[in-house]
């Protein structure tokens, strides 16, 4: 079962031993993934949210490849149709939009840019843009635990590696799928320290455990969280990036809302001390796609763009 923990009691000045701290050190270590509540989210917000979503996916095809990503070019943002995005070379039986924070000035560089909106869904940029930045509050709150359940200061990573966090925001929409050869996401870990995720109340979400895979179910008042590769290979493995999928057996159209909350863009990705909790050689997980994240060197960007790249090679 994923663990339940509510984050409304912590307080960086009382401690590693507090109860959140604890129960989040157990859920990293054994899930890599754990639910969380009480945190502070207009619930307005996200019904506007998902309404807005939902209004968009109902537009035709040709309105919504108006905003299509190849029209951002390598900024990757728009939208995305039913298989335009591969997992491990195989189309997802998806369609999504994808945002991120806003740049000026992208000097052409991957993944830098303006995100695209369109314009038959007026208020989906205010909205978007204000459930960004009341997520990524929150996930500068979670790493402030996960510092903390690693023994290191609540500031660390702020100090070290998310002053200026790259935010990615998506939204997908799972169609009833009748190809059961198919996905509507095919088994993955995510690209960096933290993704949080709301999630409807259709299902489909799957975690990989030693053994077989668990559902991860809908549960009111929640968000569902994981960590991610480069948190992975900053433990040592100690904090393991657990593979996920997703398939839509329902019969209706599911909805999912992720904010990957990451590493600043050019921030040099290395192992932490960890003698303290016995962490000292890299434990080498078999990993999906057979990488080995111990010998990866460089910065998030480079990480990210090499692992982007496989999944939108047209762009």
């Amino acid at each position: 079962m994923v663990p339940v923990i509510s984050i409304s009691d912590f307080d960086p000045q009382k401690g590693h031993e507090q109860e959140t701290v604890r129960q989040l050190h157990s859920a990293c270590t054994n899930h890599g993934f754990f639910y969380i509540k009480d945190y502070d989210l207009d619930s307005h917000l996200e019904e506007e949210l998902s309404y807005l979503s939902k209004t968009f996916f109902e537009l035709p095809t040709e309105a919504k490849l108006q905003i299509r990503m190849e029209l951002a070019g390598k900024a990757w943002r728009g939208y995305f149709p039913v298989k335009g995005e591969l997992t491990s070379g195989k189309p997802d039986v998806k369609e999504g939009l994808y945002f991120g924070i806003e740049h000026d000035d992208n000097s052409g560089m991957i993944m830098h840019g303006k995100n695209q909106y369109p314009s038959q869904v007026p208020g989906l940029k205010e909205c978007v843009d204000n459930y960004m930045k009341a997520v990524e509050f929150i996930g500068h709150r979670l790493m402030e635990i996960i510092a903390m359940s690693l023994g290191l200061s609540h500031d660390f990573f702020s100090n070290y590696l998310t002053n200026d966090p790259w935010i990615l925001f998506r939204i997908f929409h799972y169609p009833a799928n009748k190809e059961e050869e198919l996905w509507g996401v095919g088994e993955h870990t995510d690209y960096g320290l933290l993704t949080i995720l709301k999630q409807d109340d259709i299902g489909g979400l799957e975690i990989k455990t030693a053994n077989n895979w668990i559902e991860a179910p809908y549960i009111e008042g929640t968000l569902i969280c994981n960590i991610g590769d480069m948190l992975s290979k900053m433990t040592k493995g100690y904090y393991k990036a657990t593979p996920h999928r997703v398939k839509n057996t329902s019969g209706r159209s599911r909805y999912s809302f992720p904010l990957f909350f990451d590493p600043n863009w050019n921030s040099a990705i290395k192992p932490l001390n960890l003698e303290h909790l016995g962490v000292s050689d890299f434990t080498v997980h078999e990993r999906w796609d057979k990488m080995d994240l111990s010998l990866f060197e460089g910065t998030y960007g480079d990480f990210i763009s090499m692992k982007v790249g496989k999944v939108f090679p047209n762009l």
